[in-house]
């Protein structure tokens, strides 16, 4: 039975990295469309493209993650989430420069999400 699963769950972890990278691409490159007040295209359309693709692999990674029994959407968007904001720390490389006690801090908040989305969906 775990075997025959195995596919399925390795493909939604790779389309909801593929989602997290995605989004959290769009959210670096919002964080800069503005500059000294004055819209910059480039950055505008980095981030439009990091969403676009972060929406589209997650819609695709949901249909799987219906295969697999995981209907709510609480649990849905758990591998997102994560994916997404780990991507964003370690992306922007601002992660590997918080305190020692700020990084496990994070890691901590994010567990703690995850484990409340776990928690309270059915």
């Amino acid at each position: 039975m775990v075997a025959e699963r195995l596919p399925t769950v390795l493909l939604v972890v790779g389309i909801s990295i593929l989602s997290g990278v995605g989004d959290s691409q769009g959210f670096i490159h919002a964080a800069r469309i503005w500059q000294a007040g004055r819209l910059v295209p480039q950055e505008l359309a980095k981030s439009a493209l990091g969403f676009g693709v972060g929406i589209g692999s997650y819609w695709l990674s949901v249909r799987y993650l219906q295969e697999l029994g995981v209907l709510a959407p609480e649990t849905q968007t758990l591998t997102w989430f994560g994916v997404t904001l780990l991507g964003v720390a370690l992306v922007s490389g601002k992660f590997l420069h918080w305190r020692p006690l700020d990084q496990v801090v994070g890691v901590g908040v994010l567990l703690g999400l995850g484990w409340l989305l776990s928690r309270t969906s059915e």
